[in-house]
């Protein structure tokens, strides 16, 4: 009985012993968070949407009152936000060129052939899977609206021609279509960046053109036309150099048989070919 109740004070003592330690270690070494972190969260839009690079909002307060990022790294927030949280923190705001994600295909069912029919799953994920999915070019977008289900800021609409139309407005390049899409059709773009090359297919040559009117045929001649170290072709592709974007020049889609290479405003797609979201949920 004596030895059950020594074991008992024991344990009892070493245990208030071990929490004393403990709240004296919180004490001692608990850093205190600086109280403007929540201040400025409260400003910032909220979306949590990881476009300036960061897991969520708070995140990128904690990163803007230590210093390690520029408030105009919040695109979604924009120039207002940025001037309201820098003049709180007493720092200049910054800026950085804001993104959207722009569609590296333009092969919509109007313009590409189907090689086979699909009937399973109405998601582009799994459309691919069997055979890389029943588009005769299978580099090209499925059309199955994965993108559109991805994204959270209802930025992407599916089209009457089964392509996706990215609301460059509503776009916060958040990367979630980046992400769903299988076929790897989206890139986060300087929304002002105009020159896009709207094809991923390696093949080369005219053969390429009856599975799709618009594909890149490899032909080279936006490398050609384009000054010099802008462009160069790689994998039967055209590659734009993004740090000689200040030469950029619509003279390289001047030449370009299909149109695969072309020069863009603020919207991707032009107005005529308006989204119905209503038209492109069903099977193949």
């Amino acid at each position: 009985m004596m030895e059950i109740s020594s074991a008992v004070l024991f344990i009892g003592g070493l245990s208030v012993f071990l929490a004393a330690v403990l709240a004296l270690a919180n004490r001692k070494l608990t850093v205190a968070e600086d109280p403007r972190i929540d201040t400025v969260t409260d400003m910032l839009p909220n979306a949590n949407c990881g476009a300036c690079g960061k897991p969520g909002c708070r995140a990128f307060a904690e990163a803007v009152v230590h210093g390690e990022i520029a408030p105009g790294a919040c695109t979604v927030g924009g120039p207002e936000t940025a001037e309201k949280v820098a003049h709180y923190l007493g720092i200049d705001p910054g800026s950085v060129v804001r993104r959207v994600a722009r569609l590296l295909c333009a092969g919509g069912t109007d313009v590409a052939e189907q090689a086979a029919g699909y009937s399973g799953a109405s998601s582009c994920r799994a459309a691919a899977t069997v055979a890389g999915g029943p588009k005769a070019c299978t580099y090209g977008c499925l059309g199955l609206a994965d993108c559109e289900v991805a994204c959270t800021f209802d930025a992407i609409t599916m089209m009457p021609n089964a392509l996706p139309f990215v609301n460059a407005a509503k776009c916060t390049a958040c990367g979630d279509c980046v992400e769903a899409c299988p076929k790897n059709l989206f890139e986060l773009i300087p929304v002002n960046q105009h020159l896009l090359v709207q094809c991923k297919s390696q093949l080369a040559g005219d053969e390429i053109l009856e599975s799709c009117e618009v594909a890149c045929t490899a032909c080279s001649r936006c490398a050609a036309d384009a000054p010099e170290g802008l462009i160069e072709m790689q994998n039967n592709l055209p590659v734009i150099h993004a740090e000689m974007l200040h030469k950029e020049t619509k003279i390289a889609t001047l030449r370009c048989p299909t149109g695969a290479i072309t020069w863009l405003e603020e919207q991707q797609f032009a107005d005529k070919a308006a989204p119905a979201s209503q038209v492109q949920h069903r099977n193949l």
